[in-house]
C-alpha cells in the first residue's frame, strides 16, 4: 500500500455538525494502492452495530452502501464472516478477519441514554497491523440517526484514505415533472444518497442553477417568476426568500464567493454581449467585471476568492479564462479543439 486515494467531488456540500462527539486516539492508518490511475477496492467488513432493536443494523447498512458507493471499499459480504462481535469495545480476533481477507473492520454499538438521546459508537481496526486505527461516539436524537450514520462512514473514509469524507452532505438540484406540455420545476434537497428528499420551492415558476453558500444554510438560484429572471437567495431551514437582483435582459448562473460575501453572474445586455458581475450581498451594489464585446459567462471564484475562471467567446469560440476577482488581467488557458463550458474551481 503505496499512497492516499484523492477523490473529486462535485455539487456535494457539507453539513455543520450539531452532534457532540468523543474522539479516541488514532492508532494507525490503513492505505489504498493507486496504480496507473485504478483504484483497487479495499476489502472491509461492517459488523452490526449491537442494539436492542433493528436500529443498529440500519445504521450498519447506510454505512456499509456508503463505502461501497465510493467506489474505494468493497465491503465483505456478512454471510463470510468467522467471528461475532458481542463486544466491540474488546479487540476483534484479528486472524478470523484476515481469513476473509478484511483488510479494515469496522464494530459499533447503538444505546439508548436515560435522557432518551442516541449514544453511537464505532471502532475501525486495522485486521493485518492488528491494531485500532480510530473510534469515536456521537450523542444525537434519535430522529438523526441516518447523520450518525453518514459522519460515522465520514470518519472512516477519512482515516482510511486521508481525504475528508462527502457522506454527511446534502444535494440541491431542480426536480422537474409532469406532462410534457406543462412541465414542471421545482427546487429540491436530499441527503447524497438520496434519502430524506425535500422540496424548496412549489413549483409556480421556472428555476435554474441552484448553488449552496460556503457556510451550507443557503442557496442562490435564479427564478422567471412573471418571465424576469430574478436571483433569489434562499434559507434551507426556515424557507425564507430574499431577491438578490431583478436584472433586465437574460442573468446567468449565480455562485457565491468563498467568503459568502459576494455574488457573481453573468448578466446579458440589449446589446447582445454577456458580461460578468459581482454584487456585494450588504450594500446590493454591482461591479461590472468583464466588457467585452462577447459572451463572458459560468464565472467560479478560486478557493482563495482571488481569482476567477469564466468562458468567453472573444477568441471567436467558447474558451476557459482567468482573471483576478477585480476584473484584471484575463488569460486564456484553453487553447484545445472544441468549445469549452460551465468551468468550475477544485475545492483545493
Amino acid at each position: 500500500m503505496k499512497s492516499l486515494v484523492k477523490a473529486a467531488l462535485i455539487m456535494l456540500a457539507s453539513l455543520t455538525a450539531s452532534l457532540s462527539l468523543t474522539v479516541l486516539p488514532a492508532r494507525a492508518l490503513v492505505e489504498i494502492d493507486v496504480n496507473r490511475g485504478v483504484v483497487e477496492p479495499l476489502p472491509i467488513a461492517v459488523t452490526d452495530f449491537l442494539s436492542g432493536d433493528d436500529l443498529g443494523v440500519q445504521i450498519t447498512d447506510v454505512i456499509t452502501a456508503n463505502l461501497k458507493r465510493s467506489g474505494l471499499f468493497k465491503p465483505v459480504d456478512k454471510a463470510a464472516f468467522i467471528e461475532k462481535v458481542t463486544n466491540p469495545d474488546v479487540a476483534p480476533r484479528f486472524e478470523d478477519w484476515k481469513v476473509v481477507n478484511a483488510q479494515a473492520l469496522v464494530t459499533g454499538r447503538v444505546t439508548r441514554e436515560a435522557d432518551g438521546r442516541l449514544r453511537a459508537e464505532f471502532r475501525l481496526w486495522d485486521t493485518f497491523a492488528g491494531q485500532q486505527i480510530t473510534g469515536e461516539q456521537f450523542f444525537t436524537s434519535e430522529s438523526n440517526w441516518r447523520r450518525v450514520a453518514h459522519i460515522i462512514s465520514d470518519a472512516i473514509y477519512k482515516a482510511l484514505t486521508g481525504e475528508k469524507g462527502y457522506f454527511d452532505t446534502r444535494v440541491v438540484f431542480v426536480d422537474e415533472s409532469g406532462p410534457k406540455n406543462a412541465r414542471q420545476k421545482r427546487l429540491a434537497i436530499m441527503d447524497q444518497d438520496g434519502a430524506n428528499l425535500r422540496y424548496l420551492t412549489r413549483g409556480d415558476d421556472l428555476v435554474l442553477t441552484p448553488r449552496f453558500s460556503p457556510n451550507r444554510q443557503e442557496i442562490t438560484y435564479m427564478s422567471y417568476a412573471g418571465g424576469q429572471p430574478r436571483v433569489y437567495l434562499l434559507q434551507i431551514e426556515t424557507g425564507q426568500r430574499e431577491l438578490v437582483g431583478d436584472f433586465p435582459g437574460m442573468t446567468f448562473a449565480p455562485r457565491f464567493s468563498p467568503d459568502g460575501q459576494k455574488v457573481i453572474m453573468t448578466l446579458g445586455r440589449d446589446d447582445g454581449n454577456a458580461n460578468i458581475y459581482a454584487m456585494d450581498l450588504r450594500s446590493r451594489t454591482t461591479q461590472r467585471l468583464t466588457a467585452s464585446n462577447a459572451i463572458d459567462t459560468s464565472p467560479s471564484y478560486s478557493p482563495a476568492g482571488d481569482r476567477i475562471v469564466f468562458t468567453s467567446d472573444r477568441a471567436g469560440r467558447a474558451q476557459i479564462y482567468v482573471m483576478g476577482a477585480d476584473g484584471s488581467s484575463p488569460q486564456r488557458i484553453s487553447f484545445g479543439d472544441g468549445s469549452y463550458s460551465t468551468p468550475v474551481w477544485s475545492p483545493r
